[in-house]
């Protein structure tokens, strides 16, 4: 009988349970659950809201931020298009070219605008050109000149920046509550994971929205410019809540197209994709990575799109190396294993 029970298999039931993993978190009920999801609700609207009332009291400072790429955008033209308005009181009458018209008097800080006014020469009275002091239409802030239409222009102006603005500037406050609630229920390597994804991820958003609005705005500004003007359209004058729209969509879209290597990567790490499969579809991104940029860009023209699909291919390129080094890594663990 003692041989028959030692050669039984033991009892599942008697087993000693595997030891839990840390991290997991206490086990709540339903209804706590929805009461820390209402307080995660909560305090993410707040947030919002007060991130909104920060960047609504300083609407003019941001706006100044935005304004700063269509200032770079007329630095680039200056070699070529030096021509200023010429105004007979409140009229523009035509337009000069203060290089070739009167020289390098005024340096390398040109008049934005000129006047005709009688000047006294001895007995006589002479028309002369002189720098406006006051110019007549709003300043223009680069190549073009931003304006508001309505009464309620301005307010709407005031709003998208707010929005925007309150978005990005509770992004932390957000993420934090989120992960306050988020974070308890999972494992401790689901957390250890998460923390790579969410570091690496924001960084590289960052890098985008900086990407865009130091080096490719002020481009995609010229070539709308152009565009417009290539076709017979006049390009002197912009609707500001359009072009704070634009600013705010493309710099959103370059950051959200710079989290590219967190997703692939990210699918490699879970076993979908490899090496072998990426370097297999590199021709078909390019064609990919074109569309995506002919869908997100907010002005539509060929250069910014392009604009937008050179660092969608590179990113790609990157994320092929790094699976490549981890591919490469996993294969010598491996044989060393063996």
């Amino acid at each position: 009988m003692e041989s028959e029970q030692e050669a039984l298999p033991p009892d599942p039931e008697s087993r000693p349970d595997p030891p839990e993993e840390e991290g997991g978190g206490p086990v709540k009920t339903f209804l706590e659950h929805l009461e820390d999801l209402r307080w995660m609700l909560i305090k993410c609207v707040a947030a919002i809201l007060v991130s909104m009332l920060v960047c609504l009291i300083g609407g003019s400072f941001l706006m100044k931020l935005l304004m700063w790429p269509l200032v770079q955008a007329q630095k680039l033209t200056l070699s070529k298009d030096r021509s200023v308005p010429v105004r007979l009181g409140t009229n523009d009458i035509g337009r000069v070219d203060i290089g070739t018209f009167v020289g390098d008097y005024w340096g390398t800080n040109p008049p934005h605008a000129l006047r005709l006014a009688p000047v006294q020469v001895g007995t006589n009275f002479l028309i002369a050109l002189q720098p406006d002091p006051a110019p007549a239409k709003p300043e223009s802030h680069g190549i073009v000149t931003i304006i508001t239409l309505g009464p309620l222009g301005g307010i709407m102006v005031a709003m998208k920046l707010a929005l925007f603005g309150g978005l990005v500037l509770a992004a932390p406050f957000l993420i934090f509550f989120i992960g306050q609630f988020v974070l308890p229920a999972l494992r401790l390597h689901e957390k250890q994971l998460l923390y790579k994804i969410v570091s690496f991820g924001t960084v590289l958003f960052f890098m985008g929205v900086a990407f865009c609005y130091f080096l490719v705005t002020a481009i995609a500004l010229k070539a709308a410019v152009q565009f417009s003007q290539w076709l017979g359209f006049g390009a002197d004058q912009w609707r500001a809540e359009e072009y704070i729209s634009f600013m705010c969509k493309f710099m959103l879209a370059m950051g959200l197209s710079f989290e590219l290597p967190v997703i692939i990567l990210t699918i490699v790490k879970i076993g979908l994709l490899d090496y072998v499969k990426l370097r297999k579809f590199r021709p078909y991104w390019i064609v990919i990575s074109l569309i995506i940029a002919a869908f997100i860009t907010p002005s539509g023209d060929p250069i910014t799109m392009f604009l937008m699909a050179i660092p969608l291919w590179i990113l790609y390129e990157i994320s092929v190396l790094i699976a490549r080094y981890w591919h490469r890594r996993d294969s010598k663990v491996a044989k060393a294993g063996v």
